[in-house]
């Protein structure tokens, strides 16, 4: 069995279409886990209506993504957990190409498929990568594609936006803040999850012949764009908490998972990062600087 958990809160511009797509998969044995994170009661009530098969999670605050996650993990019963975003809609043959997958290796804890944006001609990742500056780099972001990346193979990790994840790995390297730490809340935690499996000798795996499509960021962007630095994030999108969250758990992903020599022989591209930030920062919202001073981890 495989278990799809969802996490929403008041986006229904692409839930239906994201559910529909779940259940109209050619693997059957599918058990579907939403969970409504500070959602408007009409909201609930119309996805109970419409979807009558769902297992529903209702939380009456935002507890933000890990901590959903892990709700809907935790009272799933699959062998694998396709963790999915609200904004992606998958192919009705996605969630059998990824099974089929893992099951040729079982030191694969992780699959990926072919995630494309929403113009179906856009690349938003064909797996997760750790990148030097120690940030997560979705192989293919932003460009177009032409078939380079459709042949199957071992990746780092995999997107979380889209992310089959095999139970017995899940369980193998929890701890206790969860399967997904918790306190990241959101950005940085499946790069996180993707290098604590690693570490205990998982595998992750890409399938290309898997498709889905992803409205990138469609959960957490507010405003208008300024200017943007920051590869996988629009940082200029986002609002000050999401901002600091965003900085901060880069930091606490290196302080988990790296080691000191990887650390040291990075140390030249980790501080160019730091200095795109903190210029951004210093020219477009200094306030942030105080905010993230005074923020606390957890």
């Amino acid at each position: 069995m495989v278990s799809v958990i969802i996490v929403t809160h008041n986006n229904q511009r692409f839930l239906k279409d994201c559910l529909n797509s779940v259940f109209g998969q050619t693997y059957k044995d599918i058990e579907a886990i939403l969970v409504f994170n500070a959602s408007l009661p009409s909201a609930i009530q119309d996805v109970r209506i419409s979807f009558p098969r769902l297992n529903l999670i209702i939380n009456d605050e935002n507890l933000l993504f890990c901590r959903a996650s892990n709700q809907g993990i935790d009272k799933s019963q699959g062998e694998y957990a396709l963790c999915l975003n609200d904004d992606v809609i998958l192919e009705s043959d996605f969630v059998e190409a990824l099974v089929e997958a893992a099951s040729a290796d079982k030191k694969i804890g992780m699959v990926s498929g072919k995630i494309l944006r929403m113009d179906k001609v856009t690349l938003d990742s064909t797996g997760l990568f750790l990148g030097k500056s120690r940030i997560p780099l979705e192989r293919g972001f932003n460009r177009k594609d032409w078939g380079q990346y459709n042949g199957e193979e071992y990746v780092f990790g995999v997107s979380g936006c889209a992310a089959l994840y095999r139970r017995i790995m899940l369980e193998d390297i929890k701890d206790q803040y969860g399967y997904f730490d918790e306190r990241f809340g959101i950005f940085y935690e499946d790069l996180d999850l993707s290098w604590r499996a690693n570490k205990k000798g998982w595998k992750g795996y890409y399938v290309p012949r898997a498709i889905a499509y992803h409205q990138r960021g469609a959960t957490v962007k507010i405003g208008r764009p300024a200017l943007n630095f920051f590869r996988k994030y629009n940082f200029s999108y986002l609002s000050d908490e999401l901002k600091v969250r965003l900085i901060k758990n880069r930091y606490m992903t290196i302080r988990k998972s790296d080691s000191f020599r990887g650390f040291i022989f990075h140390l030249p591209f980790i501080l160019l990062y730091e200095i795109r930030i903190y210029l951004y920062l210093l020219f477009f919202s200094p306030r942030l600087l105080v905010k993230l001073a005074q923020s606390k981890d957890g």
